[in-house]
């Protein structure tokens, strides 16, 4: 394969490749999708849902890390059918720097119909990552998270996610009370659209939080989400 930048010899921490499979959350839910989960992040939300890639307490972070060059993850790309792309972590934004060159060269190859990045909006996106993707999945942290405000809500790069007319909003939710806490950033940045989600790792979590929280975001005129992957393959790797 031949792509129009020399540098797709730069390489990033990835935790891991995988697909095809579904996107599991947020408005592209059910969509035949690939994933680029990369490693690290500077969050450390008590129920982060992939500690492998940051909580040595758990994991063991040198088998959880390769550096897989940009080249080798468009050769990845290029043996499987055109569909949609997502580009995870951890944080990927962390990397962003060396993601600039990946997404510029999927798009001048026409290896993915469209690209979403996912991300806690604590890092403002650089202007070449914000022209590649076609949209960010962008889900600021709640207080539930067990982080300080300042370490999980960064104002000047919320607004520049609305800047960048590409920005989701999904909030991960746990309970009925988070709503209002919710509905206070939705004012204060001028949030649209906005996401709901269950926080949690089992089916049977994911479900009956849905069930609560289900009429309360239709009265707030916001869309909800489950977590697809969970509901049919609970809480497994690389699904």
């Amino acid at each position: 394969m031949s792509t129009a930048r020399s540098d797709t010899a730069v390489t990033l921490a990835v935790n891991e490749l995988f697909g095809p499979t579904f996107q599991g959350e947020g408005p592209s839910q059910g969509r035949l999708a690939r994933f680029v989960r990369l490693f690290g992040c500077h969050l450390t939300c008590g129920w982060c849902d992939t500690p492998q890639t940051w909580d040595r307490r758990r994991h063991d972070l040198t088998a959880e890390q390769r550096h897989i060059a940009v080249a080798d993850i468009l050769d990845w790309l290029s043996d499987a059918p055109d569909g949609m792309l997502v580009i995870t972590g951890g944080e990927p934004l962390l990397q962003q720097r060396a993601l600039e060159p990946l997404l510029i060269a999927i798009r001048q190859n026409s290896l993915a119909s469209e690209i979403e990045v996912e991300t806690s909006g604590t890092i403002a996106p650089s202007p070449a990552v914000v022209e590649a993707v076609t949209r960010f999945i962008v889900s600021p942290k709640l207080a539930h998270s067990g982080l300080l405000e300042r370490q999980r809500l960064r104002p000047a790069a919320l607004r520049q996610f609305v800047l960048s007319g590409k920005a989701i909003w999904k909030f991960v939710v746990q309970s009925v009370p988070d709503l209002d806490e919710v509905e206070n950033l939705v004012v204060q940045y001028r949030l649209d659209p906005v996401w709901v989600m269950p926080e949690g790792t089992d089916s049977t979590t994911v479900l009956d939080r849905l069930r609560l929280l289900a009429d309360l975001v239709l009265e707030r005129g916001w869309n909800l989400t489950s977590r697809l992957h969970i509901l049919l393959w609970e809480n497994a790797r690389a699904r």
